[in-house]
């Protein structure tokens, strides 16, 4: 089994990379990059589909043969809305900085059904508000299963400092829908003030998989099966981007039922 947690690496340039290969699964790609003002990335997609997350910085995008303008813009992954740039299968993306730049390139399968490449803006997401209490976490959906893609997903979330996430616990991992579907996933976390550090728990119920992690920030963790609670410790906002994709493009979930009392208990 792959390390469940994957460290950022030093510097500039490609700074975080999971594979389907490194990831020991079929599905989810995950790269961070680090890009100064003038640098450019590009890349074909082949046969995946790709979601770009201006994380933090600006830059000027084209993919598909066009040109998107300058996307971005926020300091800091807790301040206000991201922006991204989906990309088809069989198609090419480029992005060039135009000051310092966090950039996501999330991936998966796709078979060009999705129709052409398509600028994400902030005023384009939806929000909303999960949980009570010190379980209360803040969402806001990149490409939701109500946006056309072919099998990825991606959302951002914001946990206040002392608040849970992803929780009470659940898990994805049998394809059984209507009542549960098969999703790997990773987690990419940021921290607020970024000293600060958190965890999170991956575990299956026969206890096949059950690892408990600190946190630090810029830190990537995968879920391959299992449940995945967080928490945030006092004092420091968790920040995570959740990149999903399975055999269909569903989220349908399975509660831990040791803890689904609290859900009665509000």
């Amino acid at each position: 089994m792959a390390d469940l947690l994957v460290k950022l690496r030093p510097g500039k340039g490609l700074v975080t990379q999971v594979t389907p290969q490194s990831a020991g699964w079929t599905y989810v790609g995950f790269e961070l990059h680090r890009l100064g003002a003038g640098e450019t990335i590009s890349a074909p997609t082949d046969d995946r589909e790709v979601c770009l997350v201006w994380l933090t910085g600006s830059g000027a995008a084209q993919a598909g043969g066009e040109d998107f303008g300058t996307l971005g813009g926020r300091t800091c992954v807790f301040d206000g809305e991201p922006a991204a740039l989906y990309v088809p299968a069989g198609s090419h993306w480029s992005v060039t900085a135009v000051d310092d730049l966090e950039l996501a390139v999330c991936s998966a399968p796709g078979h060009g059904g999705s129709g052409p490449a398509r600028a994400i803006r902030p005023d384009d997401l939806s929000k909303e508000v999960r949980g009570a209490g010190t379980n209360t976490r803040y969402v806001t959906n990149i490409l939701p299963e109500d946006q056309p893609a072919d099998s990825l997903l991606v959302v951002e979330v914001i946990t206040p400092g002392g608040h849970t996430s992803s929780y009470p616990p659940h898990k994805h991992d049998r394809d059984a829908l209507p009542t549960e579907s098969a999703l790997e996933e990773t987690y990419y976390h940021r921290l607020n003030p970024p000293q600060g550090f958190a965890f999170q728990r991956v575990y299956t119920d026969d206890r096949e998989i059950d690892e408990a992690m600190v946190i630090e920030d810029g830190d990537t963790v995968l879920v391959p099966k299992g449940y995945h609670p967080c928490a945030a410790c006092h004092g420091y906002d968790l920040y995570y981007l959740n990149v999903m994709a399975g055999p269909k493009r569903q989220w349908r979930f399975h509660n831990d039922p040791d803890h689904e009392w609290l859900f009665e208990a509000g």
